[in-house]
């Protein structure tokens, strides 16, 4: 999991990259728990986390150069 201080010296090209892959790696984590296989369920609430961190970030950007 990223620190949020890691995730600002992001560009977002960067931080888009990297939700994509959080997003792909949740789907993938979601079926592993609906068929019995996750080894590691804390990992789930790892990724959602990194999702709303990143997600929080594109806002504040979005809403920043709205301002500017």
């Amino acid at each position: 999991m990223a620190k949020i201080e890691d995730l600002r010296t992001k560009s977002d090209d960067q931080l888009s990259e990297q939700l994509v892959e959080l997003k792909r790696e949740q789907f993938n984590l979601r079926f592993q728990a609906a068929t019995n296989q996750l080894e590691a369920p804390a990992r789930i609430k790892e990724v959602r986390r990194s999702i709303a961190q990143i997600k929080t970030l594109q806002t504040e950007r979005a809403a920043a150069s709205a301002k500017a």
